[in-house]
């Protein structure tokens, strides 16, 4: 297998907002897609609306053993993986049980260490693999009532670094990325936030872009983050013109 469409995208959190958005986005470039979501019903909707190309597969990914089934219930080798899913409870944290925070952090982050994690069993194998990581900016500003979301989503971006650490050198054809798509117009976001549409183009765009450039880059909506230089490192990229610019999606 030598390219991402030989395989399946898998997106979590497939039922609503941006996951549904995404699967459609995908199914409509030609992709298969699996969703996966804890909702039957709302990933029968998606399904309606991605097409023949979209399997639904009801799984909440806060449980490890539902994820190892549904990825081993996945019939095509899975070479697109956006990890999507999430929660954003609006709670002060002397509202918060430790019990209430944790599974938050068990959805946000910990649904996103198991589906990475059985992803890898075929992309391991091939050699080939996309992984897109959505998280956010809520752990450099926290919003009152967030910690828990805040958190969770900071520790989605250092998992993104921790993966490329690991499997950069080793496995340099799975391709991994942090994607902040914007406030959107979600039940976690607000009214008169991106329509989830629009963010989908450009997070589908992402998906499917295995360039080994792309390995490690931070995105905020449909542009590139690039990683901040010292003062040392912006004189010598100027001395040797060698700065370049961000790219877009």
């Amino acid at each position: 297998m030598t390219k991402l469409s030989d395989g399946v995208a898998v997106v979590t959190g497939a039922g609503s907002g941006l996951g549904r958005a995404l699967a459609i986005e995908l199914c409509s470039r030609g992709q298969a897609v699996v969703g996966l979501g804890r909702r039957e019903a709302a990933l029968e909707q998606t399904g309606a609306l991605a097409g023949e190309t979209f399997v639904a597969i009801p799984a909440d990914v806060s449980n490890p053993q539902a994820v190892r089934d549904a990825f081993d219930s996945i019939e095509r080798p899975v070479t697109v993986l956006i990890n999507n899913a999430g929660v954003y409870p609006h709670r002060d944290f002397l509202a918060e049980t430790t019990e209430s925070f944790m599974d938050t952090v068990n959805i946000n982050l910990g649904g996103m260490v198991t589906c990475t994690r059985a992803a890898l069993a075929d992309m391991g194998q091939s050699g080939v693999g996309r992984i897109v990581n959505v998280s956010s900016f809520a752990d450099i500003a926290p919003s009152p009532c967030s910690a828990a979301y805040s958190v969770s989503k900071g520790a989605c971006s250092v998992f993104s670094r921790a993966l490329v650490a690991d499997l950069g050198d080793r496995l340099p054809g799975i391709v991994v990325s942090t994607w902040m798509p914007g406030v959107l117009n979600t039940d976690m976001g607000l009214p008169d936030g991106l329509e989830p549409a629009t963010a989908a183009k450009w997070g589908a765009s992402l998906a499917l872009n295995a360039d080994r450039s792309m390995n490690g880059t931070v995105w905020e909506m449909d542009r590139e983050i690039l990683p901040p230089k010292g003062l040392k490192g912006r004189v010598k990229d100027t001395l040797l013109m060698r700065k370049r610019p961000a790219r877009r999606l």
